[in-house]
């Protein structure tokens, strides 16, 4: 059960003032939110203030260097370049690894992606947002090797969310597959998938990326805040849990 930072996203600047969109401010927002109790780092580093698979070779030694032994992650999703062979060329042209990297299932080049990544030595993170999803991961004949099962859930109804969350875990189940999961929500059911989380001994993620509000309703200051409701969190139910 870990707290991963997701700390930026595709969101774009006007989202809120702390939003870390260069190098330097990812840098600087991935220590304090380390500090803060996060134990991994979701990225999206950008060049010129565009999201591009190309920043990561700049980005990601910055972030190793000011958050030693720390996990990092980026996303793979479609959007980011908008062109399937870009996608594949620019992560072949990595030179400095991310630890793992989210692949969305729902994508048409998921496969090749996550067979993409396996051969250049990075970890897949299979986001899962739909039972579709899960169905279409279980097949893969490289789903076992997979880094971390991302259940990620954009409905905004929490008991729609719920049900589509229940649906990933049933295929999942069946499928024999019980990889460490992380389990979160958007917007408005961030904190409610963070306390079902902590309930299922699943990780977690929260950050300006999945919502920018704290469970009081608030808007966070930071990326920090974030994080320190949420290991708050974390931590009070596994205290209830000992104690029980």
């Amino acid at each position: 059960m870990i707290v991963q930072a997701c700390i930026n996203g595709p969101r774009p600047a006007e989202y809120h003032p702390r939003l870390p969109l260069t190098a330097v401010t990812m840098v600087a927002d991935a220590k304090v939110c380390i500090a803060a109790g996060a134990a991994e780092l979701h990225v999206h580093p950008r060049s010129n203030g565009r999201e591009t698979l190309a920043a990561i070779n700049e980005t990601i030694p910055l972030v190793r260097a000011a958050c030693p032994g720390t996990l990092i992650g980026v996303s793979t999703g479609a959007w980011i370049e908008n062109d399937i062979q870009r996608t594949r060329d620019l992560i072949r042209e990595w030179t400095q690894l991310p630890d793992y990297a989210s692949v969305n299932l729902s994508e048409a080049d998921a496969p090749d992606i996550i067979t993409l990544l396996d051969e250049i030595g990075v970890g897949v993170e299979a986001g899962l947002a739909t039972v579709a999803d899960a169905e279409r991961f279980v097949t893969l004949p490289n789903a076992g090797r997979s880094f971390r099962i991302l259940i990620e859930i954009d409905e905004q109804d929490w008991n729609s969310g719920l049900a589509i969350a229940e649906g990933i875990e049933a295929v999942l189940t069946r499928a024999g597959i019980h990889w460490p999961t992380l389990l979160h929500g958007f917007d408005t059911t961030v904190w409610p998938f963070v306390d079902l989380a902590a309930e299922r001994r699943f990780s977690t993620r929260v950050g300006l990326e999945d919502g920018k509000l704290l469970p009081d309703g608030s808007e966070a200051r930071d990326n920090a805040e974030l994080v320190s409701a949420a290991v708050s969190k974390f931590r009070s139910a596994l205290d209830a849990m000992t104690q029980s």
